[in-house]
C-alpha cells in the first residue's frame, strides 16, 4: 500500500506488540514500527501463520486493536484497524476473551480449521525449504 492510498500519516514507533488470534489460544510477539489511528506496520519473524483478522495488543499503550491484514512480506505485515474505538487491553494478552466468530457453530469450526491448515502449510513450507538447502549442498 503506497503512502497516497493511506488516509492518515503513520508515525515511526518502536513498540512491543502481541498478536492474539485463534480465540486467544495463539499469540505472536511483534514490533510496531509505524502506526497511525487507522493502521500499522508490524515487524515479526513469521508471517505465514497469521490469520486475516487478529487482535493487536500494545502493552505501552495498554490498548488492543482489532486488525485486518492488508499486505504480507517475509519480515512483516501491514494492518488496518477495524474499529476506531480502542478497546482497553486485558491485564495480560493471554486473558483475551474469545471473540464470538458467529452464531453459526459451523462457521466457527471452519475458521478454526483454516487456522490449523495455515499453520500446517507454514510447517510444510519450512520442511520444503530445508530440503532445498540440503539438495543444493549435496550437489
Amino acid at each position: 500500500m503506497s503512502m497516497d492510498q493511506r488516509q492518515t500519516v503513520r508515525n515511526r514507533t518502536f513498540l512491543k506488540g502481541k498478536i492474539v488470534f485463534n480465540n486467544g489460544c495463539s499469540t505472536m510477539d511483534c514490533l510496531v514500527r509505524d502506526m497511525s489511528g487507522t493502521g500499522a506496520r508490524l515487524e515479526l519473524s513469521e508471517t505465514t501463520t497469521l490469520p486475516e483478522v487478529f487482535d493487536l495488543y500494545i502493552q505501552n499503550k495498554d490498548q488492543t486493536f482489532r486488525s485486518t491484514l492488508r499486505w504480507r512480506r517475509a519480515n512483516g505485515v501491514g494492518v488496518t484497524f477495524d474499529d476506531m474505538v480502542l478497546k482497553p487491553a486485558p491485564a495480560s494478552a493471554k486473558e483475551v476473551a474469545p471473540q464470538p466468530v458467529a452464531a453459526d457453530p459451523s462457521l466457527a469450526m471452519l475458521v478454526r480449521r483454516i487456522t490449523e491448515l495455515e499453520a500446517e502449510n507454514a510447517a510444510l513450507r519450512s520442511v520444503i525449504a530445508s530440503m532445498g538447502r540440503a539438495t543444493s549442498t549435496a550437489a
